[in-house]
């Protein structure tokens, strides 16, 4: 049994911007896979609704990955005749490059490579920031750091998902990665995730450190923190 008392500080593989496509490519499909089965996308979604969003609005996912958030967004926005104007922003270029690729068809939806921490200045200013299943892998300083980014760069809102250090997740976590896949990132990130997520009074505490007061901290289903920070 693992101790999860505590958040490790442990890297992921996949913390590595320089990974090949050949590597990253198949997780960042999974990844996709995982979200739109377990409800990641949907819960996103939700918390468009609860804000709320607009027609016109500008949407930016920060640590987008492989874009399958954006993609889900833009389909329920089609769908609801909204007219957003979406973007993902990640360090890593294979990730851009897969990203791009999986959204060629939506027009609406645009990525750009940068680092969250040390090239804010290069994302544009947005209505909403999304983040989903990301900020586990910062420390807590750079966590802090993260958030203060987002608070100086979104207009309207910021919506965070993230996962609930829990033994019942890191447990169902390891034995869906040993069983439908023979990824040793999946493997070895899957579990470490977990290790890296957060108990609510962590995350309370670095708000707190973040100088954050206009929130809403939500658990969701399935072990997963749901944080609205409002800018109004």
């Amino acid at each position: 049994m693992p101790d999860l008392s505590y958040r490790t500080d442990m890297l992921e593989i996949m913390d590595d911007f320089d990974l090949p496509s050949a590597e990253i490519n198949p997780v960042l499909e999974g990844l996709g896979k995982m979200n739109a089965l377990f409800g990641g996308h949907k819960s996103i979604i939700g918390s468009l609704k609860k804000l709320p969003i607009y027609n016109g609005y500008s949407v930016i996912d920060w640590g987008c990955g492989g874009g399958d958030t954006l993609i889900a967004i833009a389909k329920w926005a089609e769908s609801k005749q909204i007219d957003l104007n979406l973007n993902g922003v990640d360090a890593a270029q294979a990730a851009i490059n897969y990203a791009r690729k999986q959204a060629m068809d939506y027009n609406n939806i645009n990525f750009i490579q940068a680092d969250v921490i040390d090239e804010a200045y290069l994302i544009k200013p947005a209505d909403v920031i999304i983040c989903s299943l990301f900020t586990h892998h910062f420390d807590d300083d750079r966590w802090i750091k993260l958030i203060k980014n987002m608070q100086a760069s979104a207009q309207k809102g910021i919506i965070i998902t993230d996962l609930h250090r829990h033994w019942l997740l890191y447990h169902a976590i390891v034995f869906i990665t040993h069983v439908f896949t023979r990824s040793a990132m999946a493997q070895n990130d899957g579990p470490l995730s977990v290790k890296r997520g957060f108990k609510r009074y962590e995350l309370l505490a670095l708000l707190k450190k973040a100088q954050i007061d206009n929130f809403k901290l939500t658990w969701r289903w399935p072990f997963r923190w749901e944080l609205i920070i409002y800018k109004s």
